[in-house]
């Protein structure tokens, strides 16, 4: 099998700017789908654009993977684990070797059902992993979720921010009142 050995760019952007609770938000969404079974990738891409995704690609040559996710910057990708030429570990390896890859929610589909297979793929970075067959209920669950998640941290990162500003200005206010009780207490020394 191949591996991922050249640089790999980025191909993770930041999230779409929109609230989970806004459903029509999702539809904007772009997601990859990598698997070597056409069907399968055909399947899925057909399933998530019933859903109301408007944006979804799916790709069988996983040769082209990284290329693809370099210039779809997907906010999710539903992965296959056992491929020729690239399988999902150098796939998923690469994408988390770069800065950004660690928040791209990445699915895993598989047949391989081992223990050793299923830590093995959750120790390299997957944020979830399904067996195939899988229950297309499940998986669009599990989709709506990890998007849901996505693009709340953002959000918190933002709120994050704002109270820790709050929290430097209040300082700032209590250092300025310790040296100088009088402005406060309306007394003098």
């Amino acid at each position: 099998m191949e591996t991922a050995t050249k640089k790999v760019v980025p191909c993770v952007s930041d999230p779409a700017p929109c609230s989970p609770s806004e459903s029509s938000c999702f539809g904007k969404l772009k997601i990859l789908v990598i698997d070597d079974e056409p069907a399968n990738a055909e399947l899925l891409e057909a399933i998530l654009a019933d859903e109301g995704y408007e944006q979804v690609k799916a790709i069988s040559d996983s040769r082209l993977a990284l290329e693809v996710c370099q210039t779809f910057e997907p906010d999710l990708i539903l992965l296959d684990l056992m491929m020729p030429h690239v399988d999902g570990f150098a796939i998923l390896e690469a994408l988390r070797s770069e800065p950004d890859g660690a928040s791209l929610p990445v699915i895993v589909l598989t047949a391989d059902e081992s223990k050793e297979t299923k830590l093995r793929v959750l120790d390299a970075g997957a944020t979830d992993f399904m067996l195939k067959p899988f229950d297309l209920a499940e998986v669009l669950l599990r989709v709506e979720d990890l998007l849901a998640l996505r693009h709340r941290h953002p959000q918190l990162d933002m709120q994050r921010a704002a109270l820790g500003d709050a929290l430097q200005a209040r300082k700032l206010e209590l250092r300025e009142a310790q040296s100088t009780p009088e402005k406060f207490t309306g007394t003098s020394r």
